[in-house]
């Protein structure tokens, strides 16, 4: 069948999926040696640090010419912005955002795919239209102002590429979840200028798992990237801090305490995000007028204070070593929070990692702000709590808690502090899994109803159903059937069970053969001996559903229809076969992931 004959729906997801092949020559050499699989993540990472370049170009470009700031300075650190723009350019941005939203519901409707997804359940593949799209919604959204980060964007962005690059090579299912991983590690690395924490941001949020053989390619992906963005942009400088060479063991009682803090206001901040669009959604304006209203409470807020206006790296910069009154800090911990809320609540795409760094580190402000106000012992420097705070909130939103280790090494040069970071980077993990269990991402995935806990591959449960393992030379008999018959049809031996259906061709049940067989049996049909009359399986269902249902049924088989209101026999699936299959799957898994 031609593209032209497809329907229209199918023909779009067919067009939005092909990819160029290259030269089979080339592909044989990627799938065949992880040599040259590191050079193609090579590939992957001057891609990413190229969209990182492009991307940041853009905002800066965006910020200067809509809200009138300086050359070369952060919006949010901006120290005077015209009134008249900080309302009316988040509003109309807002409206323009609403509007291309209206018309993407009717042009594209189904929901893009993000790595984690890709990764979880369609083994690594993404749509290169949709992210684009993504990218520009993002674009559009930090642009004019709203409280949202471009590290989604980013991240979007680079992984649709090492897909496209991977597909165009024919990578296993394995190796294409480690391209987009390395999509993901080099836009990471190059926006923080952090290799090491783009490389382990690949590996715990993006492949889920780290192995020996996954680590070359991300890693190398990662440094490439930060080798892009150094030779285009000049890099970005670390925080030139003056920090303690030391931390004595007694100041990491209000270390660990800052990081169950650090957890506690970024689980506040993530169900703030879910209470601000469930608000946006009862309310009674129409869905592409929301985003302008978003537009206009940030713009309200950025009379308060800039801080609160897009990532905010400005003002995290500008500030983590500055001693700011208590009551700003605060203000801008309250006004942050809530901008961000509203600006994803209300329709503005965006992420919350760097918001998540930021906020972080206000609480980490606001916290030695009340060490020293109650003068609880000797208290560190307010920028030693703030680095912390940062790294602890992110975990908690984010996760990846050596992804924020190595960020805070990265970023300050100091180990005694990393190690601090640590401490708190465990406490805040542990609390927000025990307390709330989820990040923002895969929050939001539970929210849609989707099971994802993370970027491990469980797409292949999907695939292993019912339909894939049944049996379909089933044979039935009738309810009303005598014992003498089946006894005829059936020889003892021949079969364990038999499926028994209706007279309308419905299931009815399944009768073992032994028990038809055995003297005792005071039946006369076939009818008077069914078991598990009403637990069926259907085609669809995952090998996961199967086994939970012979759990709860009891039975070691159970028949299989095609749809539960015809009821109509279609195989059969054993317990045994189905636990079989589940087993040589899992352990499938269990070596590829080791390399063996």
């Amino acid at each position: 069948m031609s593209t032209r004959t497809l329907p229209s729906r199918t023909r779009r997801q067919h067009v939005g999926d092909w990819v160029l092949h290259v030269p089979q020559t080339l592909r044989a050499l990627v799938r065949t040696d992880e040599i040259w699989l590191t050079v193609l993540a090579a590939v992957v990472g001057i891609c990413a640090g190229v969209v990182v370049v492009a991307m940041n170009g853009t905002i800066q470009l965006m910020h200067e010419t809509l809200f009138e700031i300086p050359n070369g300075s952060r919006l949010s650190s901006a120290s005077e912005i015209p009134i008249p723009r900080l309302l009316l350019v988040p509003t109309l941005g807002g409206l323009a955002m609403g509007l291309a939203g209206l018309a993407l519901a009717r042009w594209r409707p189904r929901r893009p795919v993000d790595p984690i997804e890709a990764n979880a359940l369609f083994g690594g593949r993404m749509s290169f239209t949709d992210s684009l799209i993504v990218c520009l919604q993002t674009l559009l959204s930090c642009g004019v102002g709203a409280s949202v980060g471009l590290e989604a964007g980013y991240t979007q962005m680079g992984s649709a590429i090492a897909s496209g690059i991977g597909r165009s090579f024919r990578l296993r299912r394995n190796d294409l979840r480690l391209m987009v991983g390395c999509g993901a590690a080099g836009a990471i690395g190059a926006a923080f200028n952090a290799p090491l924490s783009g490389a382990f941001y690949g590996i715990e949020l993006v492949i889920g798992t780290y192995t020996i053989a996954n680590l070359a390619p991300v890693v190398v992906a990662s440094l490439t990237a930060v080798f892009v963005e150094r030779a285009l942009r000049g890099g970005i400088d670390g925080f030139n801090l003056i920090l303690p060479l030391d931390f004595p063991v007694v100041q990491f009682i209000p270390i660990l305490a800052l990081g169950i803090i650090c957890a506690l206001v970024g689980i506040a901040l993530m169900r703030g995000v879910t209470i601000a669009e469930g608000w946006f959604r009862r309310s009674p304006l129409p869905a592409w007028s929301r985003p302008m209203l978003g537009g206009l409470i940030v713009g309200t807020f950025g009379m308060v204070t800039p801080m609160v206006l897009s990532s905010g790296h400005g003002a995290l910069r500008d500030g983590l070593g500055m001693d700011y009154p208590l009551i700003l800090i605060a203000t801008g911990l309250v006004l942050k929070s809530l901008a961000s809320a509203v600006s994803i609540g209300s329709g503005f795409r965006g992420g919350l990692f760097f918001a998540s760094l930021f906020l972080g580190s206000l609480v980490g402000k606001v916290f030695a702000g009340v060490l020293t106000m109650l003068s609880i012992g000797p208290v560190m420097p307010s920028v030693v709590y703030g680095l912390i705070g940062m790294s602890a909130m992110a975990v908690a939103v984010i996760g990846g808690p050596l992804t924020m280790c190595f960020l805070a090494l990265e970023s300050t040069g100091s180990f005694p502090l990393t190690v601090a970071v640590l401490a708190a980077v465990i406490v805040s993990s542990l609390t927000a899994r025990r307390t709330f269990g989820y990040s923002f991402a895969t929050w939001r995935f539970h929210l849609r109803g989707e099971a994802i806990r993370s970027a491990v591959d469980i797409g292949w449960v999907n695939t292993l159903s019912v339909g894939r393992m049944m049996r379909r030379d089933v044979r039935t008999i009738r309810s009303n059937t005598s014992l003498e018959i089946f006894r005829r049809d059936f020889p003892l031996g021949s079969t364990h069970r038999v499926v028994v259906v209706d007279d309308s061709g419905r299931y009815a049940g399944i009768v073992l053969t032994a028990e038809v067989f055995s003297p005792d049996t005071a039946a006369t049909t076939v009818g008077d001996l069914l078991h598990v009359p009403g637990m069926v399986l259907t085609p669809a269902m995952t090998v996961k559903t199967a086994v939970a249902m012979f759990e709860e049924s009891e039975s070691d088989a159970l028949a299989v229809v095609d749809s539960p209101e015809t009821m109509r026999v279609i195989g059969l699936l054993t317990e045994q076969h189905a636990l079989r299959r589940y087993t040589e799957e899992l352990d499938r898994r269990r070596r590829e992931l080791s390399g063996e």
